[in-house]
């Protein structure tokens, strides 16, 4: 007996939960059904509310056109001079690691000091210790007077590199060629002049080509013309008056293999940091404690020039945000003028049970309706002004989507901050007040 009563308790405590799971399970389904239907009267009031006054909303939509359209260019016009900053700067060879010498003696045995140079030796040591390395070149510099033909003569700096420099520095050959490895093991009187002296000497680039020019009495066969990738302004070693000849003719000229600068060029971008660093301890070990040797990479460079392209892009962003800050203001004048217009309707809305909550919810949702329909224009325009350069001209403007992202995020953000204030005076309207209002 006791058993069966038990069993039957249990079983209506079993029902019990099962009929409290299911009208939970209900009120959740009921409730979700509701927001749903809310959020649609909600929407839809917003479109009615924009097809009756138009021109107000429109008007107002414009400041809002205008910011984001500028956050937009803003970003692209920040990203397109970044580009071209880092790709000018990369043009002066990529991935190079330039050594220098910078101070350091040596005694001789005469208490003879001579600078601690490096040598060719110290570039063969780098090569077989350092993979990575796919360029390389010694300079030896010199400078003197060159007759030119006519008894005319011009000064000029002789640099002395292997056939690598040119890759090593990313130099462009505008007519002829450049002298290779045969020339240099063949010790050839050949010689590489820069367009500028070229342009001065003989007019053109390729009438430079086949001249001979003498230099201490040497004369030396012009087979090139050349260019830096890109105009560093006389701030790099090649200036307007410099020819390039092989390494080995160069020595002639210094009586010295004794080395400032050795240049390398690394695989990639990522070996160039920890190659300059490694080059720098293989030369040092091979020469005198006393004596320094520097490594010049174009990373600080190009760390530095990113910085201060994202920097202005910043301070160009905050010129937007002003843009976007007045038209803020612009829709929360709008939609306190459009509570104002419309107290009756909100009186009539409460009398019929609309809460406070859906009442701020109403507005809240046109001021950010009202702020993304101009954030959506104004990105459209913004895009299209680039694409269009693209399309119907040679330039490519690099087109980002995260600025689209950031304008339409702004817009919502915009609705809402400068939405809040009006929506919540509309929620706080007493509805017998409002009903009594003419």
């Amino acid at each position: 007996m006791s058993t069966s009563i038990t069993n039957s308790t249990n079983e209506t405590n079993e029902a019990a939960r099962l009929r409290k799971r299911a009208s939970s399970s209900f009120d959740k389904t009921l409730r979700s059904a509701r927001s749903t239907i809310a959020f649609r009267e909600t929407v839809n009031l917003a479109i009615d509310s924009f097809r009756a006054s138009k021109t107000r909303f429109l008007l107002t939509m414009l400041g809002m056109v205008i910011g984001s359209a500028s956050i937009v260019l803003v970003y692209t016009v920040g990203n397109t001079g970044k580009d071209f900053a880092l790709n000018t700067i990369s043009g002066l060879g990529p991935n190079k690691v330039e050594m220098q010498y910078s101070g350091g003696i040596t005694m001789g045995p005469d208490n003879v000091s001579t600078p601690d140079y490096m040598t060719r030796e110290d570039l063969q040591a780098v090569r077989s210790q350092i993979p990575g390395i796919i360029a390389s070149s010694p300079m030896l510099e010199y400078h003197d007077n060159i007759a030119v033909g006519n008894g005319i003569t011009k000064e000029a700096m002789l640099l002395g590199v292997s056939p690598e420099y040119k890759e090593v520095r990313n130099l462009k050959v505008k007519a002829g060629r450049f002298f290779d490895d045969q020339d240099a093991t063949s010790h050839a009187k050949v010689a590489v002049i820069v367009g500028p002296m070229a342009r001065e000497l003989y007019g053109s680039y390729a009438d430079a080509v086949g001249h001979t020019i003498s230099i201490r009495g040497i004369p030396f066969t012009i087979i090139g013309v050349f260019m830096e990738s890109t105009n560093t302004f006389g701030t790099s070693e090649i200036s307007e008056h410099t020819l390039l000849v092989p390494y080995e003719v160069a020595r002639y000229f210094t009586g010295s293999d004794e080395l400032k600068e050795i240049f390398f060029s690394m695989k990639n971008r990522e070996q160039v940091e920890p190659a300059a660093a490694r080059i720098t301890q293989i030369i040092h070990a091979r020469h005198y404690p006393t004596s320094e040797y520097k490594a010049q990479t174009l990373t600080d460079i190009l760390v530095t020039m990113r910085q201060i392209a994202n920097m202005l892009t910043i301070v160009l962003f905050l010129g937007s945000a002003i843009t976007l800050i007045v038209s803020g203001v612009g829709i929360m004048n709008s939609m306190l003028a459009n509570v104002q217009s419309r107290i009756r309707e909100i009186g009539i809305r409460k009398a019929m049970g609309a809460t406070s909550r859906e009442i701020r919810l109403q507005f809240l949702t046109e001021a950010v309706f009202l702020s993304l329909g101009g954030g959506i224009i104004g990105t459209a325009l913004g895009l299209a002004l680039p694409l269009s350069v693209g399309i119907f001209t040679d330039f490519t403007i690099p087109v980002s989507a995260l600025s689209a992202v950031i304008a339409l995020a702004t817009s919502v953000v915009v609705g809402v901050i400068f939405g809040t204030l009006p929506a919540n005076r509309a929620a706080k309207l007493d509805p017998v007040a409002t009903l009594k209002y003419e």
